[in-house]
């Protein structure tokens, strides 16, 4: 990676052991962005942050960033306000749904009170359900499924 890359964000799609949500991280700037369809901080997952942190670490040490002792633990985490899911097994399209929406915007960073353009407390069964079948279309067209 070079400074070019300053201008992406990686998509990691994180499973808890139950639940889904989405990191999106810019790892030059190191910032992560943490969307989490049931609204929960972060904190609520101690071995993600860890992980993260961690990969980030060692992703500064590869590319031999010096840091100041106060900037080693300068890592960023952003909690975006985005859609709530309103039942126990939607999180994993509307983690799809996070990642789409950034993708069709184009945008490398993402607002911590979400798209202006796709701004709502949740999604509405119409878009969850547009969300489930573009993954099928997308499925299909990998024929994966054969």
């Amino acid at each position: 990676m070079d400074n070019k890359d300053a201008k992406k964000l990686f998509f990691i799609p994180f499973n808890t052991g139950g639940h889904w949500l989405l990191l999106a991280i810019n790892p030059i700037r190191e910032i992560v962005y943490y969307l989490d369809s049931l609204g929960n901080d972060w904190t609520t997952y101690p071995d993600m942050k860890v992980l993260i942190d961690t990969v980030l670490q060692a992703f500064r040490a590869q590319r031999d960033i010096q840091t100041s002792r106060r900037g080693a633990n300068s890592i960023t985490w952003i909690k975006v306000a985005c859609p709530q899911q309103r039942n126990q097994i939607d999180c994993g399209y509307f983690m799809l749904r996070f990642m789409r929406d950034t993708l069709a915007l184009g945008r490398l960073k993402i607002p911590t009170d979400y798209f202006e353009e796709f701004k709502c407390a949740f999604y509405t069964k119409d878009q969850v359900d547009e969300i489930k079948e573009e993954w099928c279309q997308f499925m299909i067209e990998l024929n994966v499924c054969s």
